[in-house]
């Protein structure tokens, strides 16, 4: 764990914990030690639109299973 004062190893675990890779990371803290805040906010939007994107279909899954389970449940009685 990072100390409070290391702000880049505070960002690098931020990044990988949010499921960055490790080349991914690299770029990011590449991008913030060179001051390119703006490319670096690009690619942390375009990670968390894929996350949510993978979170909606993951959602969906479980609807469907929790509709099948209704279905069974409810054709048990």
């Amino acid at each position: 764990m990072p100390e409070a004062s290391d702000i880049r190893g505070i960002i690098r675990q931020n990044l990988l914990d949010a499921g960055c890779s490790e080349t991914m990371t690299k770029s990011c803290m590449d991008e913030f030690t060179q001051g390119k805040r703006v490319q670096l906010h690009r690619r942390l939007l375009a990670h968390r639109k894929e996350l949510l994107n993978v979170l909606h279909c993951k959602q969906q899954q479980i609807d469907c299973l929790d509709y099948l389970i209704y279905q069974l449940t409810k054709s048990k009685k």
